[in-house]
């Protein structure tokens, strides 16, 4: 059985300050054929898919940082156009966007690349993005989950809205479709009311892969109900081995067979030809953090005080309160950070370079050996079905996992050799999506 891996195309890294190293770029984050190198490189060591997170809104790290950058549905849809094989995983909000436009969109993205697209749901936590689309407030955690749940149910549909053998194609009679196989969905709910159908048959893929991140309850029930892949975070092998339990748990709950949804583990990787290289580059990328600032916004995501926690005070578990606080931007973050300091104690110094400035996944630092060994490791354990791989500094680790990684991960049979199935669906092991007629949904026609 092999593992799945993606790559994150986060620039400058998921340090964010990389950007102060010497050979890097500033502006590389904006340069499209910095991307295609990149993603060029992912397609040769089969990869399976590129991945760029995005947020609607820009916020307050543009002082020291780059910022989300170009809008991935551009970006990626130009990595899909210029490789033939390597999937794209394309971030979009479903608080900020309509189910309709969301299903044609990547309906479309599924024809063009022959079946290599998937859409990252998320809800959006940054409260700015609200007034970029006309809203007074952001909405609430509880609200935004709700309203994905029923945007994803709309989408679903719409993908399901041709059946399978709807064309007919009769030269002779003239009779091209059959229009009783296309239904309407007429969906009726608290936040969307949608007709259908969608105006062109399913892709290649039946549905696009849809990823879904979140460690919140609305966040799991969303995986557990609708995702085929589920992005998550933990810094302790034991969490990551119950998430993967939890979830699978949820989709068998929800008539799914729980092979039917994959969890990819997010791991901050700085990987070098030596551990001595790694760790000196580590050192390196720690220097140019901001850690007070950094510090002050961990502890009180904790919900600790930063008058009474410094950079390099320990901070144990008796110190965390018993719930999450409402200044936590991350559920899932949050939790993994807890379990990190249930190990022992950390000072935030510790925690915010464990998880690459504050980043909230897992750093893993060492040789390619090192790196091959933790991710099987992890893997044989049943902590994930795969990885999704952040560089710590994109323009040197993503090049080394693929040049130095990925080769011992072929010898050892845990990753393939080339690419065997045409679509990304077909390589992550997920079960094939074809539309289905919609139940009660009135005929075109």
């Amino acid at each position: 059985m092999s593992l799945h891996l993606n790559l994150s195309l986060m620039t400058p890294g998921h340090f964010r300050q990389a950007w102060r190293l010497p050979h890097a770029d500033p502006l590389a984050y904006l340069d499209i054929d910095h991307f295609v190198r990149l993603a060029r490189l992912a397609e040769a060591a089969k990869i399976d898919a590129v991945f760029l997170g995005d947020g609607p809104a820009l916020r307050g790290e543009i002082g020291d940082a780059p910022g989300s950058g170009i809008d991935p549905l551009i970006l990626l849809g130009h990595i899909a156009a210029v490789t033939d094989q390597l999937g794209v995983v394309i971030t979009s909000s479903t608080t900020y966007n309509s189910p309709y436009n969301l299903a044609r969109r990547f309906q479309a993205l599924d024809h063009v690349t022959k079946g290599r697209a998937a859409v990252n749901i998320v809800t959006t936590g940054t409260p700015a993005a609200a007034a970029n689309f006309g809203l007074d407030d952001h909405p609430d955690k509880v609200t935004r989950y709700r309203r994905a749940w029923e945007f994803l149910d709309v989408v679903t549909k719409l993908w399901d809205s041709w059946e399978t053998d709807w064309l007919v194609a009769d030269k002779g009679s003239g009779r091209y479709g059959d229009p009783e196989k296309v239904h309407r969905i007429d969906h009726h709910g608290e936040f969307f009311s949608v007709a259908g159908p969608l105006p062109v048959a399913a892709g290649p893929q039946g549905r696009p892969v849809l990823v879904q991140a979140g460690g919140s309850e609305g966040g799991l029930k969303l995986a557990g109900d609708f995702a085929d892949v589920v992005f998550t975070v933990a810094q302790t092998r034991s969490k990551a081995v119950a998430f993967r339990r939890d979830i699978r748990a949820r989709a068998g709950a929800a008539g799914r067979h729980p092979d039917d949804v994959k969890v990819s583990l997010g791991v901050v990787v700085l990987v070098d030809e030596t551990a001595e290289a790694a760790q000196r580059r580590l050192a390196e990328l720690a220097d140019t953090l901001p850690i007070e600032r950094l510090a002050r916004q961990l502890v009180d995501g904790l919900g600790l005080s930063a008058t009474d926690f410094g950079p390099d005070d320990p901070i144990t578990s008796d110190d965390l309160p018993a719930d999450l606080p409402p200044s936590a931007f991350s559920t899932g973050f949050a939790v993994s950070t807890r379990a990190l300091i249930a190990e022992r104690p950390h000072t935030p110094r510790e925690l915010i370079v464990a998880s690459a400035g504050g980043a909230g996944h897992r750093l893993l630092v060492g040789s390619a050996e090192q790196v091959a060994d933790d991710l099987q490791e992890w893997f044989a354990a049943g902590a994930a079905d795969g990885f999704t791989i952040m560089p710590a500094d994109t323009a040197v680790d993503l090049p080394n996992f693929t040049r130095l990684v990925v080769p011992i991960l072929q010898q050892r049979g845990l990753f393939r050799r080339d690419y065997t199935e045409p679509t990304l669906r077909g390589r992550l092991g997920l079960p094939a999506a074809r539309g289905v007629a919609v139940s009660g949904g009135a005929q075109v026609g």
